[in-house]
């Protein structure tokens, strides 16, 4: 709790003007009344498991069966997180190869006191069948988990050459899956790119995003629209008839934000308000562009929505995972 309550106060202090609005000791910036109708004024980070992970990630619910699965890159694991327990759901996740096999330059990070390989699955969804998909960074690969437990690879080249190694995905109602290719690992052979997947098929959708590399991605609830983190911008493509995407446009910029902290996960809730990382906190954006509020939290990376009743939301803060309760049902 003292590195919540220190962030808060760096943040609180940078933008004293805008955020006086929030109550005192608030984990909750309010920068529009509309936030009230998301998230209770009084609303509070519940920690469920802190300084205990390696670099946690991609977290996604499972209706069925009503639990949280969600990735340690560095423990090459996806844990489950069932009625406050702790399990480990999948061992290797995202790198069932050797290590003397990989060219480790970029993949190892420094996180507090531990320099660690980031080799694991990244971001997770289930299809329509109940079946896990994962990102791997190690395997450079979509990976589809079978229900006996088996692996099969759904894309690992395009146009012959390797993918990076995929990092966020959104399954679309037709069984289509869209992924960013960022990978951690040298020899890269492909640019940053976003694709889309259905039937055996890959297609390129977009390369070096914004000039960089395209990171979190996600859908709107009518599908009409595809969310992609790229830099310090979310951009956001229109989806055409056939799953491709047109008309890139900038939907939020936070170039010129000073606190720290880019985009990484995205997540869409029912009512179309954009969830993601961003500087100083987990920004929620309206389907108009409008920033409603930040969640303040010391690392923000990625999140999911949760819970019997869809009001549980919960955020993979490389080391941790915390959760906090909505006003409304978020899918």
């Amino acid at each position: 709790m003292r590195n919540l309550t220190f962030f808060a106060a760096v943040v609180l202090g940078s933008a004293a003007g805008a955020m006086a609005q929030s109550p005192a000791g608030s984990h909750v910036v309010r920068l529009d009344p509309a936030l009230d109708a998301i998230i209770a004024p009084d609303a509070r980070i519940e920690i469920l498991k802190e300084d205990y992970f390696g670099a946690t990630e991609g977290p996604v619910w499972v209706k069925d069966g009503g639990y949280l699965l969600f990735s340690d890159q560095a423990a090459n694991r996806v844990y489950k997180w069932a009625d406050g327990e702790l399990s480990v759901h999948l061992e290797p996740s995202g790198f069932t190869g050797n290590m003397r096999d990989v060219n480790l330059n970029g993949a190892v990070y420094r996180l507090g006191r531990l320099y660690v390989a980031l080799l694991g699955s990244n971001g997770l969804a289930i299809d329509h069948e109940g079946r896990l998909v994962l990102c791997t960074h190690g395997d450079r690969a979509l990976v589809r988990i079978e229900k006996d437990g088996s692996r099969t690879v759904l894309a690992d080249r395009y146009d012959g050459k390797k993918l990076n190694g995929p990092n966020d995905l959104a399954i679309a109602s037709d069984g289509s899956i869209y992924f960013t290719d960022l990978g951690v690992l040298g020899d890269k052979e492909l640019p940053p790119s976003v694709y889309r997947w259905k039937e055996g098929t890959l297609q390129l959708l977009a390369s070096s995003v914004q000039g960089g590399f395209a990171n979190g991605i996600a859908l709107s609830p009518d599908e009409r629209h595809l969310y992609v983190a790229a830099s310090r911008k979310i951009v956001r493509y229109d989806v055409q008839p056939d799953g491709r995407v047109a008309n890139e446009t900038v939907f939020v910029d936070m170039s010129q934000a000073k606190e720290r902290g880019g985009p990484d996960g995205i997540k869409v809730d029912r009512a179309g308000n954009v969830w993601f990382g961003g500087p100083g906190g987990l920004w929620i954006v309206s389907p108009a562009g409008t920033h409603l509020g930040t969640i303040l939290n010391e690392r923000n990376v990625n999140m999911a929505f949760g819970d019997a009743d869809g009001r549980g939301l919960y955020v993979t803060t490389f080391t941790g995972l915390v959760k906090i309760r909505l006003q409304q049902a978020a899918f």
